[in-house]
């Protein structure tokens, strides 16, 4: 039982949105909520789970199981950052993700700020464009986190070594960095 616990306590856990719903029954209105839950180790890994119950515990807890089952596993640039500008969308939910300079902070709206948090990076630039809802931006997000590349990745993935994609990256007059 205490692993259990010991691997619970390396999660940190955001909760993005709580919605609540009506439903009309003879006697009145019966409620029920949804809660949005992202979640993510802050050392690379995130993920994000929906939850609904009658009672809003219930919905968090549900939300955070779903969210233990979708982790994504993001490369990031010395720890703090995005290796690369990208942008994600779904529906009508459009995020653009800008890799920064040290000392910049997260610099996000509210679902994607969670998002990064809970990943572990504390320099980026985002912004939304389209649709607000949380949901949205938050599978926009993660649409856009999973096509993030590491140099090390590209260079596997070309058949070159590492030293031959960042030294060019370094002639273009960009910063040399390793995967």
């Amino acid at each position: 039982m205490s692993m259990r616990e010991d691997r619970d306590s390396e999660f940190v856990d955001k909760l993005v949105h709580i919605n609540r719903v009506a439903k009309v029954v003879k006697g009145g209105r019966r409620f029920g909520f949804a809660a949005l839950v992202v979640i993510g180790d802050q050392k690379g890994r995130v993920g994000f789970g929906k939850g609904k119950a009658r009672e809003v515990p219930e919905a968090i807890r549900k939300a955070t199981e779903s969210a233990k089952r979708t982790m994504i596993r993001v490369p990031l640039r010395d720890g703090r950052t995005l290796h690369h500008d990208i942008d994600g969308r779904h529906g009508a939910g459009r995020v653009v993700l800008r890799s920064a300079p040290p000392g910049t902070g997260i610099i996000a709206g509210g679902p994607m700020r969670a998002v990064f948090e809970t990943l572990g990076v504390q320099d980026v630039v985002a912004k939304s464009i389209g649709s607000s809802n949380p949901y949205n931006m938050v599978r926009a997000t993660f649409d856009a986190l999973k096509r993030e590349f590491s140099p090390r990745m590209v260079a596997s993935r070309r058949g070159k070594k590492l030293s031959d994609i960042v030294s060019r990256r370094q002639d273009m007059g960009g910063a040399a960095v390793d995967g």
